[in-house]
């Protein structure tokens, strides 16, 4: 059973998920308008991986006995200031959830919830993934200077991304 700490940060984290996942859809949008469909599609894939993470947060918190209790999501920007920004933008909202991720496993630890430890453990190492796949990308862009022949090498390669359920293996 969940403590009622515990309980309310996982539904506070199944926000923060959601939230993520408005925050690329809306970057996929602005990519699309863009005309970079292929950077569209890698930030969709991150639309629906972020689905996933708050699914998997919302089974535990049934699965140990606790209450889901969704809130709305706040507005997500909707405008950046061209590709680079938009990584940029991205990297710097990841180690937002790096963050958010690190406090929920201080309060896992502190009340001494070791299943949530566990099952926070998953998330911890896909932040470090996470942060190092979009820090690559930005370098690459850098390379290109967001631009030319480059940027339309980045924006197929990218576009080769497809969305596999990493919560499921």
């Amino acid at each position: 059973m969940l403590n009622q700490k515990m309980e309310l940060e996982l539904n506070k984290q199944i926000n923060a998920e959601y939230w993520s996942a408005y925050f690329y859809l809306s970057m996929s949008a602005y990519l699309d308008k863009e005309g970079l469909q292929g950077c569209a599609s890698w930030m969709r894939v991150q639309y629906q991986e972020e689905i996933s993470h708050a699914l998997k947060f919302f089974d535990y918190v049934i699965n140990r006995g606790g209450e889901v209790k969704l809130q709305p999501i706040d507005a997500v920007p909707h405008e950046w200031n061209g590709i680079i920004n938009v990584f940029e933008e991205t990297l710097k909202h990841e180690r937002k959830v790096t963050s958010l991720i690190n406090n929920l496993m201080d309060v896992a630890i502190e009340e001494k919830d070791h299943a949530a430890k566990s099952f926070l453990q998953w998330y911890v190492d896909e932040q470090v993934e996470e942060e190092s796949t979009v820090q690559t990308i930005i370098d690459q862009l850098k390379m290109v200077e967001g631009k030319g022949m480059g940027l339309f090498t980045i924006d197929k390669e990218l576009g080769q991304r497809v969305f596999v359920d990493s919560t499921q293996v």
